[in-house]
């Protein structure tokens, strides 16, 4: 029997940033976590010197305070530059990127190379960035009714998954969404058994159903301000700020 995607090598990719703005915030911690079944795990972390003040409330969540970062942090164009060509190198060899929220984080990678002057990951790959799988958009197409909140502690919790360290570090991180999405194969089997190019296709429909769904609902609310995009798993922003 052929082998499926869940027993192949998975890229695992995570940033922590100054906030969530993907045009204005920057990146400040990322981890790229190669997992190859029956090999092992291979990971890169990377701290920048955002050359921006870390808020408060950011360091609260990832622990980077500003002063930390520009004493130890690497410049952002050494270190955007290993990203995105490692991202480009194994998704242009069919291995798939795994991120929480991937339209986060790859939409701010994105940014940040224009900001830098370096070329973004379509560029790089002359196509559209695929394959990638988001346990977040996953479990909202497959759980759609179930309440509550979908991060990635409580999805990590409601699949039974438990976190090697403290979350909302992006090496942790990373490493608790490679096993989220096996536990999430696990209770939905039918996952393992799609073709990549498949279930990207059907994430980028879920993602946009999510999107038409959440806007009408926050118009119902009369809630204002910026719409959900629709656009996954990377959205354009304008020229980075």
């Amino acid at each position: 029997m052929n082998e499926t995607w869940i027993h192949r090598p998975l890229l695992g990719f995570d940033t922590e940033t100054t906030g969530v703005d993907v045009a204005g915030d920057r990146i400040v911690t990322a981890a790229l976590v190669l997992r190859t079944p029956g090999v092992g795990t291979d990971v890169r972390t990377w701290l920048m010197d955002p050359g921006v003040e870390i808020p408060r409330e950011a360091s609260a969540i990832h622990g980077i305070p500003t002063e930390h970062a520009r004493a130890h942090g690497v410049a952002p164009r050494e270190a955007l530059e290993e990203i995105a060509a490692q991202l480009a190198y194994h998704l242009a060899d069919g291995v798939p990127v795994v991120a929480y929220n991937a339209a986060f984080d790859l939409s701010l990678l994105d940014a940040e190379l224009l900001r830098h002057g370096l070329k973004t990951l379509p560029q790089r790959l002359g196509r559209p960035v695929e394959p990638v799988i988001d346990p977040l958009v996953i479990d909202r197409w497959l759980d759609r009714y179930r309440p509550g909140k979908r991060r990635l502690g409580d999805l990590a919790q409601w699949y039974g998954v438990v976190s090697e360290g403290d979350l909302h570090t992006a090496e942790v991180d990373v490493l608790a969404t490679l096993d989220l999405l096996e536990a999430m194969a696990r209770r939905f089997p039918q996952l393992a058994r799609m073709p990549l190019t498949d279930l990207h296709q059907q994430q980028i429909g879920a993602h946009r159903q999510w999107a038409v769904s959440v806007n009408a609902w926050r118009r119902d609310q009369g809630l204002t301000g910026p719409e959900a995009s629709g656009t996954w798993p990377v959205r354009h922003a304008g020229w980075p700020r």
